[in-house]
């Protein structure tokens, strides 16, 4: 059985839980910048690399995975949200790129295999790609529009690179996540697609959208039904949204996207909002309770958490969705559908 076809068979049975939020579980740990450069001597200071802890302080994320999977979850997704040659290059690590994915995704492969080798439940490992520090679609410099910092051909490389190394160490998806520019992901795809060719197989992808204002947009400006027409044909194994305002603001648009995607929703929304200090405080009973009305209305595959999410939301959500049957997959009347900002179907 390959990739695609144990996560769907996984699928029908259950919704499946995604982890939760790397970072913040980072913090917890307290680390110095001795602690995250090691002896790798990068002449920066790297406090805040959490990507590079795999090399330095791999015992870090493997403890996290650790305890995502104590809590239910079925999927971890690789601490490499940065590991990419543009994000790298503000530690002077970019010369690490292969090395840090490569472990990254060894450290949540061997934790997932010795779960489903104790149960004979399947873990899956989702090769994390953030959607780096540059935008295709959008120019930093206001007063030159047409300005861009990096090109389509450059930021494809950047991401087979990194897509490569992931699948190298384990993965067994590409998780394309925090999209808040459509052209990045496409970009993403691409690079996953040249990967294909290279292998001779298929490297399944998830996608997943953030929204940046209330009105259901990204920062590109694409709205969550036109995202879909925009990457439908990348034959993603989830489509869905992560980060974004908390799942009371996603409502309406994991009702959209469920009605609309011929694949699985996936979502991982943060811990509510963010206070002043930038802090979570949305418990772990509040979020299960939220994320479970998707459930309740068969919207939802995968669910797990983003910003502040913590091992104890993740098992609130796993005991809350225990028992529920999973979304039925629609089937889609073929059109053609087309997206500029906006939607469009042409009639038939």
């Amino acid at each position: 059985m390959n990739n695609r076809d144990a996560f769907f068979a996984a699928a029908a049975e259950r919704i499946l839980v995604t982890d939760g939020a790397f970072g913040t579980e980072i913090q917890n740990w307290k680390l110095s910048e001795e602690d995250y450069a090691g002896a790798l001597d990068l002449g920066r200071d790297q406090k805040g690399n959490n990507d590079i802890l795999a090399l330095t302080k791999p015992e870090v994320p493997a403890a996290i995975h650790r305890a995502y999977f104590e809590a239910g979850a079925d999927i971890a997704e690789t601490n490499t949200f940065s590991a990419n040659r543009i994000s790298q290059a503000d530690y002077g690590a970019e010369h690490l790129v292969r090395e840090i994915n490569v472990e990254s995704a060894k450290l949540a492969r061997a934790t997932a295999d010795e779960f489903q080798e104790n149960d004979g439940k399947p873990r899956f490992v989702a090769g994390a790609i953030g959607p780096t520090n540059k935008t295709l679609s959008l120019s930093p410099d206001v007063e030159d529009p047409g300005f861009r910092e990096i090109d389509w051909d450059t930021l494809v490389d950047v991401y087979r690179e990194q897509a490569a190394a992931l699948v190298e160490g384990g993965s067994d998806f590409i998780l394309i996540e925090t999209i808040f520019d459509t052209l990045n992901a496409k970009a993403g795809i691409m690079a996953v697609k040249q990967l294909e060719a290279d292998l001779g197989r298929e490297v399944p992808i998830m996608l997943s959208m953030t929204l940046t204002d209330l009105s259901g947009r990204n920062l590109s400006g694409h709205t969550v039904d036109a995202f879909w027409h925009a990457v439908r044909h990348a034959r993603p194994i989830t489509v869905g949204l992560n980060c974004s305002f908390g799942a009371t603001q996603l409502r309406p648009h994991v009702r959209t996207l469920s009605e609309l995607a011929d694949t699985a929703i996936m979502v991982y929304p943060n811990a509510g909002l963010p206070n002043e200090l930038g802090e979570y405080d949305e418990v772990p009973a509040t979020t299960a309770q939220l994320v479970l009305e998707w459930a309740q209305a068969g919207q939802i595959n995968v669910l797990g958490g983003c910003c502040g999410s913590t091992p104890a939301h993740i098992a609130a959500i796993a005991e809350a969705i225990k028992g529920l049957d999973p979304r039925r997959i629609p089937a889609i009347d073929p059109a053609m559908r087309l997206a500029g900002l906006e939607p469009f179907t042409l009639a038939a």
